[in-house]
């Protein structure tokens, strides 16, 4: 095989990609993903000796959590990217080396401490060594994976965090423990299991302080009315996820005669008020990230990429040359904004340049979407919530987060929602919701049918809702509220919210449109005979799954 990878939904025949990507990346870069992971489970090895001595490397926390973001599904496709940060591990190597020595400390000589690439071809040679099957054992591979995928999604969760001053290094030496485990061969499958449950504990955590520095930052977000349609200006469309990077495109556009636009999974940015003041901040242009292959054709203007979500552009793509990344994204040929200076904001002015030499957006649709059901808004309404559920007019919450994807098979949750009775209520975030956001669902009482708590970034708020339920409706057991659980996935981040979503107790999480190809199937029935963790089936067969009682109605 010329790669292997499998850390994704659309794992080539549900058991991993071969000979290239189905997300678009290439052999060659899928092994410099490899070996930058092997890297920074190596320098794992030197904070976490450094952190017995009460030395914290800032340097080396955000390299490691950067270095896991670029890794993550649909992020970069840049191989010399890739080439110029391994190249800049192995100089953070050389100084955590010699801080180790200055005091009087040596690691244990090991390949992943001590090996180097002088060239690209050794670079290449050597993450032939190192990938996912070179752990020979299924199951210790697959809980290695499942950590790691975890850890992969918890980092770019914290990186957003630190891009707006908020840092935990509590859970950056948890990463760099957590990687340091699997490099260790002694481990036990149940020891690796715990570290696993023990990944959705820092996965909370993380998820808090993302939080914390969202909302410290630009306010709660707010029940809004989002706009479909577009105006006469041109135009740029922010894709992703960092809030930051939306923050300061939109500080440098004001004035301009530029909108701003937001695609996929930035469309939460506009529940947030801190935005809302800004008047060239339009609305959202077309629909989850899959969909940029004509979304970014009929935009006419210029795109910014601020995280993961790219997918490769057909060779017939027109607009390959408006299309900009920043942060961990990449992609060849796409023009990259840096980070600015000394803690200066990065430079967007080739963007705004460019957008005004283009043309305004075509219309694809019109109307208007409702969203900014996040947890402070929904504690806000928590006794109209209470009081539709002990009257009835609510019968049940269905949590419908995670990810959108290409499969024709994710049809399944457009027809669940339009299928599930008008009693019903969906809790969602993430660009799942891309699925049944736009359907003419209707509300309970004046409160929607669904309830849109924002980005994927945003599902911690799903979690406190839950537990403020519970605690309203005076529960032992999270798993007595009347809320299933029916979430697809796609990529890591999705896999971070299942763990925490685990930790928190949540059981009988149903996952779709296929179960994770790197779950063995020993480690697949640990989750089952535990979690109750059920693959998707047949709208009707689950409906009846979820709702007995219909049965006989």
């Amino acid at each position: 095989m010329d790669m292997f990878c499998y850390q994704c939904q659309e794992a080539a025949k549900g058991s991993g990609c071969e000979v290239k990507g189905v997300c678009g990346k290439t052999p060659e870069v899928s092994a410099l993903q490899d070996l930058l992971v092997y890297q920074v489970k190596g320098l794992s090895h030197f904070t976490t000796a450094l952190r017995l001595l009460e030395i914290e490397v800032d340097e080396a926390n955000k390299f490691i959590t950067d270095s896991l973001f670029m890794t993550i599904t649909n992020a970069n496709f840049d191989h010399e990217r890739f080439v110029t940060r391994i190249s800049e591990g192995f100089k953070l190597r050389s100084l955590l080396e010699a801080t180790l020595t200055d005091n009087k400390i040596q690691l244990q000589a090991s390949d992943i401490t001590t090996w180097t690439a002088l060239t690209v071809a050794d670079m290449e040679e050597k993450a032939l060594l190192v990938g996912v099957l070179s752990t020979e054992n299924e199951d210790v591979r697959s809980l290695r994976e499942l950590i790691i995928y975890g850890l992969k999604g918890m980092a770019a969760y914290l990186e957003h965090a630190q891009n707006l001053g908020y840092n935990d290094n509590l859970a950056h030496a948890f990463i760099q423990k957590a990687l340091v485990a699997t490099t260790n061969d002694s481990l036990t499958a149940d020891e690796l299991t715990s570290l696993t449950l023990e990944t959705g504990e820092y996965g909370v955590s993380v998820m808090a302080l993302l939080d914390k520095a969202n909302t410290t930052s630009f306010g709660n977000p707010e029940i809004t009315t989002v706009s479909l349609g577009v105006r006469s200006n041109p135009g740029i469309l922010i894709s992703g996820h960092d809030l930051k990077d939306m923050e300061e495109l939109l500080m440098q556009t004001e004035g301009t005669g530029v909108d701003v636009y937001t695609h996929s999974e930035m469309l939460p940015a506009n529940y947030y008020p801190a935005f809302k003041k800004y008047s060239h901040f339009v609305g959202n242009y077309g629909g989850a990230w899959w969909s940029q292959v004509t979304d970014f054709e009929t935009f006419n203007g210029v795109v910014l990429f601020t995280t993961n979500c790219i997918v490769p552009p057909k060779s017939t793509a027109t607009y390959t040359d408006r299309v900009y990344t920043t942060g961990s994204s990449g992609f060849p040929g796409f023009k990259h904004i840096e980070e600015g200076a000394n803690g200066q904001p990065k430079d967007f002015s080739a963007l705004v340049a460019h957008a005004k030499q283009c043309a305004a957006p075509t219309e694809i649709e019109t109307g208007e979407i409702v969203g900014g059901f996040a947890h402070n808004q929904v504690i806000a309404l928590a006794d109209k919530v209470v009081d539709a559920v002990k009257s009835g007019a609510i019968r049940k919450f269905f949590v419908m987060a995670g990810c959108d994807g290409r499969m024709k098979s994710r049809s399944y949750y457009t027809e669940f929602a339009e299928k599930l009775p008008t009693d019903t209520v969906i809790l969602t975030a993430g660009c799942a919701k891309y699925r049944y956001n736009k359907l003419e669902l209707g509300n309970i009482g004046g409160i929607p049918r669904v309830l849109d708590a924002g980005q994927c970034n945003d599902s911690y708020s799903l979690a406190v809702i839950a537990l403020k339920l519970k605690e309203v409706f005076e529960l032992n057991d999270i798993n007595e509220l009347p809320i299933s659980y029916n979430i697809a996935w796609y990529e890591q981040k999705a896999v971070i919210v299942l763990l925490a979503l685990l930790y928190l107790g949540v059981k009988n999480i149903h996952l779709g449109p296929t179960l994770p190809a790197f779950l063995s199937p020993n480690v697949a029935k640990v989750l089952v005979d535990n979690f109750g963790i059920a693959p998707i089936g047949s709208v009707d067969e689950d409906i009846k799954l979820f709702l007995p009682e219909l049965v006989n109605e």
